[in-house]
């Protein structure tokens, strides 16, 4: 009976080592899973690859992914993006996160109006957009308020992109 319950403890170490450590890979990503372009992408954390958390190896492989199957120009802007947000005072980003949170906590078709906006700006001449600016800047908080008030109020026409 003995040896029969040292049979058994041994059977199940065995086995919670083999489920647990199978339970382990399947969150985490092994080294050599990743494609050869991911692999190139992140060669920089090879070594330290197996002790980052399972979410972070996740997240890092979904980016390489990505940054493999850019174009040439894709990974040039890509790049631009980075630097322009690395030399930005930590203040902005932080502003700039915050703002994020917000957008993303609107409903989908206030994100929507919100896109389509910022499209419909971006493709106006520089003129006019600088014409917008400079008038914004000279009022006052009350009547940039109004302003918002005003244009959340205002219908919507359904044809217009």
């Amino acid at each position: 009976m003995n040896v029969k319950t040292n049979v058994m403890t041994i059977v199940t170490v065995t086995a919670m080592l083999i489920f647990g450590t199978a339970i382990a890979q399947e969150d985490g990503i092994s080294w050599d899973s990743l494609s050869d372009g991911q692999r190139e992408v992140l060669s920089q954390l090879q070594e330290s690859w197996d002790t980052l958390p399972a979410e972070r190896q996740q997240r890092l492989s979904r980016g390489a992914d990505r940054w493999d199957n850019m174009s040439r120009q894709q990974r040039k802007d890509a790049r631009e993006r980075f630097r322009a947000w690395r030399d930005l005072a930590d203040d902005r980003r932080q502003q700039i996160r915050e703002r994020a949170q917000i957008f993303r906590s609107l409903p989908p078709d206030e994100q929507d109006r919100i896109r389509k906006n910022f499209r419909h700006y971006r493709e106006m001449n520089r003129d006019r957009r600088k014409q917008l600016r400079d008038r914004y800047k000279r009022m006052t908080p009350e009547q940039r308020q109004h302003l918002r008030d005003r244009l959340a109020k205002r219908p919507r026409p359904a044809g217009r992109d």
